[in-house]
């Protein structure tokens, strides 16, 4: 039997809080990305707080969080268990699996923070300098990951298959040095 956010949110103790966010649908359909309509887990769950929980693989935002920080989440949710793909999530939004940067892009474009993808050498100039309230992209020129409200959206480092997945450890496995931007007032 598949258990519902809600129910996983309830069996691990959690409160619940059921909060719409500003501009989502009622069943939070997920929108359109490059012509195809993508469902995703719940997006009115909430968890008290300013920093994001994780909860059998699935990010629930904050409810302090701003509507687009929730957006960048459900967007990030909505492709958790695609696989690594080179390449992947820059040809076209919607696709069969995504790298580090189209994995990054993604999350982003759920909030319309991007208009098209960049790679990972284009996110280190990509909003501004230094690190955010809600989200900080960390880039270099051969690896990108985000700390989304306090849980990292990354493809490298998991040992539960690879892709996109979120972590609670806010630093990636992948060293070496990365340029820190955030997007304008998050």
């Amino acid at each position: 039997m598949k258990r519902t956010l809600a129910g996983a949110l309830a069996l691990s103790g959690m409160v619940l809080l059921l909060l719409q966010p500003a501009g989502a649908s009622a069943n939070c359909d997920g929108g359109e990305y490059g012509g195809v309509t993508a469902a995703e887990p719940s997006c009115s769950a909430t968890v008290p707080g300013a920093k994001a929980k994780l909860v059998e693989g699935v990010a629930v935002a904050p409810a302090s969080a701003p509507a687009a920080i929730k957006k960048v989440i459900q967007a990030a949710n909505r492709i958790r268990t695609k696989p690594y793909v080179w390449g992947g999530g820059h040809g076209r939004w919607w696709d069969k699996g995504y790298d580090c940067s189209g994995a990054v892009s993604y999350a982003l474009r759920g909030a319309g923070l991007l208009s098209t993808p960049l790679d990972s050498t284009g996110l280190m100039s990509w909003g501004e300098a230094e690190a955010g309230k809600w989200i900080s992209v960390y880039a270099n020129a051969g690896h990108t990951y985000a700390v989304i409200a306090g849980l990292r959206w990354d493809t490298a480092g998991s040992t539960k298959g690879t892709g996109p997945r979120w972590y609670t450890n806010t630093a990636s496995v992948v060293k070496g040095k990365f340029a820190v931007r955030h997007p304008i007032g998050y």
